[in-house]
């Protein structure tokens, strides 16, 4: 995200009452070129920041050559010193969601536990024994950015291109949605691996442009009205907000290439969504 774009999500996060004082966005200016140099990063994105009960982190994305793949994530508690955050495993996860409860601490070596009875082996064999499952904050905090990225991570139809080898690059001829398609919400795009897609028939995909239609488009998440679509700023700018992770905030300037996301949240799924819609 360059600095206009970092500024509109900003602007946008504080009606959340979440910002960043002048000192932080300083510190993030200089610290981040200096980590897209330090890990040679093709580019490096705020990403936003989750809020614990000491400390906030604040989290970097790293870019290599393909925009989608080999994503890099870094955490920070001051905006200057940065560390990077383990991948997401499923084995992770499974443990994250077992164990860590509650809000972020804000301290990256905190340790959740939880302890619980298994059942071991069959029949008369059968015991029981008592399982006791430890995992540190820096993986919850992974865990949390990665799940977040995975449902909420958004770009506007046509910003990014698919290469016929397969690479996802920038599209530099895109010059944004035009202002009827941009407040229609089939055009934002899941920018992860497409999941919908890959169930659709050979007819459901023959309208489709395989160079932009690579990724999963918004209008088709379950539940349904997980998403706010609304034209603010005289209508100039669209903006749309996740209800799943509140906190997500998204923009696009539309007949412009400017877009993009911020996270400013406690990290937690909102589980009162299906009562909410």
């Amino acid at each position: 995200m360059d600095s206009e774009s970092l500024h509109y999500s900003l602007d946008l996060a504080a009606g959340n009452g979440l910002t960043l004082s002048s000192e932080q966005r300083a510190a993030l200016q200089t610290s981040l070129v200096i980590l897209k140099r330090n890990y040679k990063f093709s580019r490096v994105l705020f990403w936003g920041k989750i809020s614990g009960i000491k400390c906030d982190y604040f989290i970097a994305q790293g870019v290599e050559d393909d925009e989608m793949k080999n994503k890099k994530y870094l955490y920070s508690l001051n905006c200057v010193d940065w560390h990077l955050l383990p991948p997401a495993t499923e084995s992770m996860i499974a443990d994250v969601a077992l164990a860590a409860q509650g809000r972020f601490t804000g301290d990256p070596s905190h340790e959740y536990e939880h302890t619980e009875m298994r059942i071991k082996g069959e029949g008369d064999d059968a015991t029981e024994e008592e399982v006791t499952v430890k995992v540190n904050e820096a993986s919850r905090l992974a865990t949390a950015v990665s799940n977040i990225d995975k449902d909420a991570s958004v770009v506007p139809r046509g910003a990014f291109t698919k290469s016929p080898s397969g690479k996802v690059l920038t599209n530099r001829s895109f010059g944004g949605l035009d202002p009827i398609e941009a407040a229609k919400l089939r055009n934002y795009l899941h920018f992860r691996e497409p999941v919908n897609l890959k169930k659709k028939s050979i007819l459901e995909m023959s309208h489709l442009n395989p160079a932009i239609d690579f990724l999963d488009p918004l209008s088709e998440d379950i539940p349904k009205g997980s998403w706010s679509l609304q034209l603010e700023r005289g209508g100039t700018m669209c903006v749309l907000r996740s209800l799943l992770w509140l906190g997500l905030t998204f923009f696009h300037i539309p007949q412009t290439p400017q877009h993009g996301y911020i996270y400013m949240g406690d990290g937690l799924m909102n589980l009162d969504l299906p009562f909410m819609l």
